[in-house]
């Protein structure tokens, strides 16, 4: 407490209260100090357990990186791998298996200095030849490297230098080395000259954690790397900074029944369940043994088949979008309002750089009038249409059923077909066996990295938008750049190759005995450990 003057009257009270303080002085500053040492040898002596549970609610399709999109797949690898360059918690590319990089006057080299005494797994040291050898696998094999970086190419300077040589100068190299969609993963040169033509097998990398067992359809097991060369000695922040592994043992479980992921989240079984369904959300922050943690996911989109069937047409395409009521769509998915937004820019709505409210007038129409209009110009004649969904994702099949009947009340003749996420991805690339396809798409730092506008993702293979990447990246200032990527946002809304349907938070649910997790792009598990 302090002391207030009462005046004089009780000036002596107050001395005297001074005097006794000063004597117990000693006494209290010893007892503090015991106290501060008691709660030490507490935070010493807690126990925590071995092994950290993460349950999953989808498998898997690979652990190759390079070869996918699936958030499943890149959180997991991600404890397994590592890149010459990666993202802080401020979205700036920073060094981590490289040390650092000189980029040449005209823009078109690249010269990466390689951190020295790096090992692999398999105890081998990581040298220029198996960087060359991963970044180059990456270039042809990432559909964001195939489209964003033609004819690039890495070569050894020596054991310890690698240089990147590009076409033409662009803003955002770095940017799409450190990423983490379709991350480039750093392996040993053997692995990489033996990968298949489906992906890698052997998943040996440089990271915290080694790869140890998949359990097809139950789990992944990782163990902790006790050889493990710290890249970044530093606070953690996003993707960068310490990686600790204080847990030996990760298990990603896959839970795609969504019922059995909060159930087991709620008795213990698991310490970390990712995407919550919204309607067990309310039910969930009431548990006071858990902590429900939610961050901006992404955008909810539909994509339209543009190359084969009926949407070729793109009347038809339009039709669909004039049908779409988002707010319905979206309500059903999330459940609640205030953990998702309509806007129809494709990247987050926060990102001054690149928020647009472009093709505004095609979004969220809700207008079943003009679609029959559309159709009828089109002469559609009941032919029948395939939604492409998987309930491992519950927003995704949810809104997949909400857009069925949508298209139901303007007169479509519409089936939906539904597969485990893996299948799901496999028949997505299969372009004659569906016509639109619902998916959470995760923010993405630049427009030309988004999967709205690259090729393999939905087959929309479109010279306008090919010349329009090129401008943005070639943009002499940000603001140039902005006006080109206001124009592509239009001209995909109006030529409805796909549309946002809103941008939605995802929620993640932990124990309240975990410490030291972090949600950034992904949930961040390295440094995470359980009490007992």
């Amino acid at each position: 407490m302090k002391a207030r003057k009462l005046g004089l009257l009780l000036s002596s009270i107050v001395l005297m209260m001074l005097i006794a303080a000063c004597g117990n002085g000693s006494d209290q500053g010893a007892e503090s100090a015991a106290e501060d040492k008691e709660s030490e040898k507490q935070a010493e002596q807690q126990e925590y357990k071995d092994e950290l549970n993460i349950a999953l609610t989808a498998q898997p399709p690979t652990l190759d990186t390079a070869l996918t999109v699936s958030a499943v797949a890149l959180d997991t690898a991600g404890n397994i791998f590592e890149q010459l360059y990666t993202l802080n918690a401020n979205y700036e590319p920073v060094p981590a298996l490289a040390e650092s990089v000189e980029r040449s006057e005209d823009g078109l080299t690249y010269t990466f200095a390689l951190r020295q005494g790096v090992k692999f797994h398999n105890g081998k040291e990581m040298t220029s030849e198996d960087v060359v050898a991963s970044m180059n696998r990456w270039l042809v094999t990432s559909s964001r490297a195939k489209v964003l970086l033609t004819n690039a190419k890495f070569e050894a300077v020596d054991k310890y230098t690698v240089k990147l040589t590009v076409e033409a100068p662009t803003s955002d190299v770095l940017i799409l080395i450190a990423s983490q969609a379709q991350f480039p993963s750093i392996m040993p040169k053997e692995i990489v000259e033996s990968a298949p033509a489906d992906g890698i097998k052997e998943y040996i990398g440089t990271g915290p954690y080694k790869f140890q067992e998949w359990k097809q359809d139950q789990y992944i097991h990782l163990v902790r790397n006790e050889d493990y060369h710290q890249v970044a000695d530093t606070e953690p922040s996003g993707f960068d900074g310490r990686k600790e592994a204080p847990t030996k043992n990760l298990y990603f479980h896959f839970v795609t029944d969504h019922s059995t992921r909060i159930a087991g989240v709620k008795t213990g079984q698991y310490d970390v369940a990712d995407s919550i369904p919204i309607e067990s959300y309310d039910e969930l922050a009431a548990d006071s043994n858990i902590n429900l943690l939610s961050f901006p996911g992404g955008a909810l989109t539909a994509f339209f088949n543009t190359s084969e069937g009926l949407l070729k047409d793109v009347k038809i395409r339009q039709a669909i979008l004039a049908a779409f009521n988002n707010e319905e769509i979206m309500l059903a998915s999330f459940a609640k309002p205030d953990l998702y937004s309509l806007a129809p820019g494709y990247l987050n709505t926060n990102q001054v750089q690149w928020s647009t409210e472009a093709g505004a007038e095609y979004y969220n129409q809700s207008n079943p009038e003009k679609a029959k209009q559309l159709l009828q110009e089109a002469g559609y004649n009941g032919e029948e249409i395939t939604l492409l969904t998987t309930k491992d994702y519950n927003e995704m099949y949810t809104a997949t059923l909400v857009i069925q009947e949508q298209l139901r009340q303007i007169g479509m003749n519409v089936k939906v077909e539904n597969f485990d996420f893996p299948t799901f991805l496999e028949t997505k690339n299969d372009r004659s066996k569906w016509d639109i396809f619902v998916a959470s798409t995760g923010y993405q730092i630049t427009p030309p990295q988004l999967l709205a506008v690259n090729p393999d993702w939905a087959g929309l293979d479109n010279e306008t938008v090919k010349q329009a990447l090129i401008d943005i990246r070639g943009a002499a200032t940000p603001e140039a750049a902005k006006q080109e990527w206001e124009k592509l946002q239009g001209f995909l809304y109006e030529f409805a190759s796909s549309t946002v349907i809103g941008h939605y938070n995802g929620v993640v649910a932990t124990t309240k005995k975990l410490e030291g997790f972090e949600l950034f792009e992904a949930p961040v598990v390295w440094n995470a450990k359980v009490a007992k």
